[in-house]
């Protein structure tokens, strides 16, 4: 029993996350309880004052009240505005509810049916919110307030190579300020933002404040099933990359404890990405879908918010990425973010990750200032890795060829001892040992291949690289090739045919006859028989 109630005791980590969320269910039910208060019969209303202040009087209640819900609600900004910042890059708008972009149009990249790719979903108030608990026990969210927007104008236009700011304010008197500065870059999809809370330390609970995107990503490809699968909540803390994501309908959240390194939600191709200039507490995920995956009206909403901790002025400073999973753009940011790209299953990682970084993205760029199709690339590349195969390839060729010349003797060895499987086996080796082969030759140098080629097949329809890139028939090099659709459904296809599955079938049934792989090792033998049909 007391090994049991130690192993069960919660930790601090986890008593300090149970007092946080008391907090918050006392702080809605002291919203309602007010709401209630508000709403109530005026002698109702009198009553629960008398209950809880010494005040008779109703219009000192409800200043009051005015007072305890606003520290905020005493700002003089009733109107919206916006200010548009364009960049070589990209589009962005800032709106001043919530103070931050509430659109992200990037100029370099279109969806599949050519409209420029606007990442965010939610256009009526920021993408980015604060979060806090208020020492009056409210939880405070800045998405739903009003800031006066402090940079003047309405548009910015931003060239290469240069920088500029814009700030918002939320004066609540006093001396009380909540300050909100982005500071964007001509040459990058980064945006550096600091949070400072001027004379308000003391208003927030904890000295720690929530970080967090809350507008879904908006979805860019053709095949909505593709996508979603793609689409997912991330977290790196710890030298470990966490992935958040449902394969059902419903609503989790996911909290991950500790100093974070930065967190992100994702689709196929884009992403967003919060990384913490000043200390942090947690990493919050949260995931709603709303239906099947491969339902056209399926929502898929991923946020990702990081709670920080609040120096002693006051301030917290992030470091923000929204754009492409470009790998040149994304690891200025942080080395591991492009880890959340799929080059390969998880036990292949340690293979695929160098092998995508380090080969095939540096070749792949050095080949396109020379060629401008990426499918001759793709060619040259195969080429490529088939040539610095072709040892191997040479060997499992050999070694079947020996394999073959054996079969009349192993044939006889088969008769001879028919009856006694043991020296049947013996003899069977002794045969490969004297003439030196290896049962196994034939295999063993295509399984080596297997890492390169499956990487290939993971990293290729993942990659932005070739998103969108024509080659023949195909209009997406990073999507299937759909060429044929079915009136039914075959097991293991699917109701499409795609054009490059049919020509590398070909392609494979050509090489074979070539290389007498269609005849079976050669001669009329039963086995040679079977293994001619196993090939086709």
């Amino acid at each position: 029993m007391l090994g049991w109630f130690y192993f069960t005791m919660p930790s601090e980590e986890e008593l300090a996350q149970q007092r946080r969320e008391q907090a918050v269910q006392d702080s809605l039910a002291q919203i309602e309880q007010t709401m209630q208060d508000t709403v109530g019969e005026t002698e109702t209303t009198q009553e629960q004052e008398r209950q809880t202040r010494t005040e008779p009087s109703i219009s000192e209640e409800t200043d009051e009240v005015a007072q305890v819900q606003g520290l905020f609600s005493t700002s003089s900004v009733t109107e919206e505005s916006e200010i548009k910042v364009s960049t070589p890059l990209y589009t962005a708008t800032f709106t001043n509810r919530g103070a931050g972009p509430n659109s992200f149009i990037l100029k370099e990249y279109d969806t599949w049916d050519g409209r420029p790719v606007q990442l965010i979903a939610d256009t009526t108030q920021s993408a980015y919110n604060i979060g806090f608990l208020s020492t009056e026990n409210y939880n405070v969210e800045t998405q739903n307030l009003l800031f006066e927007q402090v940079t003047p104008g309405s548009s910015i236009e931003i060239r290469q190579g240069e920088q500029r700011e814009i700030r918002y304010e939320m004066d609540l008197g006093e001396g009380r300020k909540l300050v909100l500065t982005y500071l964007l870059n001509g040459n990058n999809y980064e945006v550096d933002v600091d949070v400072q809370f001027i004379g308000l330390s003391d208003y927030v609970i904890g000295q720690t404040i929530d970080f967090g995107w809350t507008s879904p990503l908006k979805f860019t490809e053709k095949d909505h099933t593709q996508d979603a699968l793609a689409t997912s909540a991330y977290t790196y803390a710890g030298g470990e990359l966490e992935q958040f994501k449902l394969d059902e309908p419903g609503r989790e959240e996911s909290t991950i404890n500790g100093n974070i390194d930065w967190v992100a939600t994702k689709t196929k191709f884009f992403t967003q990405l919060i990384k913490p200039l000043t200390p942090t507490d947690a990493a919050v995920m949260t995931a709603e879908v709303t239906g099947e995956a491969d339902n056209q009206n399926t929502e898929h909403r991923y946020t990702s918010s990081i709670r920080s901790d609040l120096d002693e002025q006051g301030a917290a400073s992030y470091r923000l990425y929204i754009g492409p999973m470009k790998y040149r753009e994304i690891v200025k940011v942080d080395e591991h973010a492009y880890d959340m790209v799929d080059v390969g299953w998880s036990w292949l990682r340690w293979f695929s990750d160098p092998f995508v970084r380090w080969l095939v993205i540096p070749f792949f760029e050095f080949l396109n200032g020379f060629i401008s199709n990426f499918g001759v690339i793709i060619i040259v590349f195969a080429s490529l890795v088939k040539l610095v195969l072709s040892p191997l390839t040479y060997k499992s060729y050999k070694s079947m060829a020996a394999m073959s010349e054996l079969q009349p003797q192993m044939k006889e060895i088969q008769e001879k001892y028919k009856d006694n499987p043991q020296k049947q086996q013996k003899a069977t080796m002794d045969l490969y040992r004297k003439n030196k082969v290896n049962p196994l030759g034939g295999c063993l140098p295509n399984l080596l291949q297997f890492p390169i080629l499956i990487t290939l097949w993971r990293y290729f329809q993942n990659s932005i690289l070739i998103r969108q890139e024509e080659f023949l028939w195909a209009a997406d090099l990073s999507a299937p090739d759909y060429i044929l659709s079915l009136p039914f459904e075959i097991p293991f296809l699917g109701d499409q045919i795609a054009g490059f599955v049919l020509l590398m079938t070909a392609a494979m049934m050509v090489q074979s006859k070539l290389t007498g792989g269609m005849s079976g090792g050669g001669g009329s033998s039963p086995m040679a028989g079977q293994m001619k049909m196993l090939q086709y």
